[in-house]
């Protein structure tokens, strides 16, 4: 069996532009949540998101590119280099030669909603001439994992999955498999989106799953605290570098954390709504320790879905409990979405990051916005700070609507 370990991290996220930022702010539960900048949100109810802020593409694209591509395709752009960077001092994988065994895999939830917007109301007040050329190519979902694989010439598989909230996780549980299987010998997988818009708020309020705490906008995204209200809309991008154990170790590459597991499931109950007791998630997690050849009681850490939402907290909570029991209360538990918000497509990108992180530095996040616990939700959800704890296995769980869900299972690398 192919070893798949994980060399490189990149992060675009509410809480900081890159790896040491944003990893910092989740672990001083630094909330990223504020009114709305993008668009004046003084109509709708939620005013309130998680906004990537003070965003600098930076060399990640050249100046022309950047200014027609969709703000999801930058994130990933930014995100990607960083990764691609850390991976290899600098030099890109580029160096190395055998460009057609690298690859790319970074999920999409909605791609360029907020550019659709847009020309939709410029097709309409100023007519099709006005619509640029560049409009499609930039707004479809595959166009993040494309511009990374051109502008860093890998010429290996290139994928987008398109699976709502799991996005991020299915494509990093593919590039996975596709170096397990002997398709690659690097990946360079995760998530990116970029959703908020009038369009994109007024959808999820009229669904009633967002957060309208916009008095107190820090306290707004709270996983499975009583008084929760509605998840908050996130969006960045969070990648990771996958890299077959041999071909690291030939390069003398630093190794974060390796990946053992994966495991996807389909609830086949409701477009919108968990399965109750959270059955799909269940099978899910259980195939990801299946493929990673682990027991219940070898993790000790799980990245929870964890939405702020009164099902998918209960669920999620009681799935848990079900597939690990007795040992799901000495499972240092969070949810890293208490400060990032709900980044959709990419959450499970940026949790997959956090995850790495929390392996590799023996220290788990906490779930900012906690403190009210809830009956149903009766797990420890490492409230209060950052706790320090030997890892030796994590997941990192997303959950989407269609009933899709998706768990990655992380160790220490020895």
């Amino acid at each position: 069996m192919r070893r798949v370990v994980v060399t490189g991290l990149g992060m675009v996220s509410p809480t900081g532009n890159d790896l040491k930022s944003a990893w910092g702010g989740a672990l001083a539960a630094k909330s990223g949540v504020s009114r709305i900048s993008l668009f004046d949100p003084k109509d709708l109810p939620c005013q309130i998101a998680a906004e990537v802020k003070n965003f600098d593409i930076g060399d990640a694209l050249d100046p022309k590119e950047a200014n027609r591509a969709s703000r999801f395709v930058m994130f990933a752009a930014k995100a990607g280099r960083e990764a691609i960077n850390d991976a290899t001092g600098g030099a890109g994988f580029g160096s190395l030669g055998n460009d057609e065994r690298y690859g790319v895999s970074i999920g999409v939830g909605l791609g360029g909603l907020n550019d659709i917007e847009e020309n939709t109301i410029i097709l309409r007040e100023r007519g099709h001439k006005r619509i640029s050329p560049f409009f499609l190519p930039y707004v479809i979902p595959n166009m993040a994992a494309g511009v990374v694989s051109r502008i860093h010439a890998l010429r290996g598989p290139n994928i987008c999955t398109t699976t709502a909230c799991t996005s991020g996780t299915h494509a990093v549980g593919e590039g996975f498999l596709l170096i397990r299987s002997g398709m690659a010998d690097v990946m360079v997988c995760g998530g990116t989106e970029s959703a908020i818009s009038p369009l994109g708020i007024a959808s999820f309020t009229s669904m009633k799953a967002l957060s309208t705490n916009n008095d107190h906008p820090e306290f707004a995204s709270r996983p499975f605290d009583l008084d929760r209200d509605g998840f908050v809309m996130g969006e960045g991008a969070g990648i990771l570098v996958l890299e077959e154990f041999e071909h690291a170790r030939r390069r003398g590459a630093r190794i974060y954390a390796e990946m053992t597991g994966y495991g996807m499931s389909g609830d086949a109950h409701h477009i919108t709504a968990p399965a109750p007791e959270g059955e799909g998630a269940q099978r899910c997690m259980r195939m990801a320790l299946s493929t990673a050849g682990i027991q219940p009681g070898d993790v000790d850490h799980i990245n929870a879905h964890g939405t702020s939402t009164k099902l998918n907290d209960m669920f999620e909570t009681a799935a848990i409990r079900h597939v690990f029991g007795d040992w799901a209360k000495q499972i240092s538990i969070c949810s890293t979405k208490g400060v990032t918000g709900h980044c959709l497509g990419a959450a499970g990108g940026i949790e997959a990051v956090f995850t790495v992180m929390a392996v590799a530095h023996s220290l788990v996040p906490p779930t900012a916005g906690y403190r009210t616990p809830d009956p149903d939700c009766d797990l420890d959800y490492t409230a209060g700070g950052a706790r320090e704890r030997k890892i030796r296995n994590a997941l990192s769980n997303s959950f989407g609507f269609g009933g899709t869900n998706a768990s990655i299972a992380f160790k220490t690398f020895s």
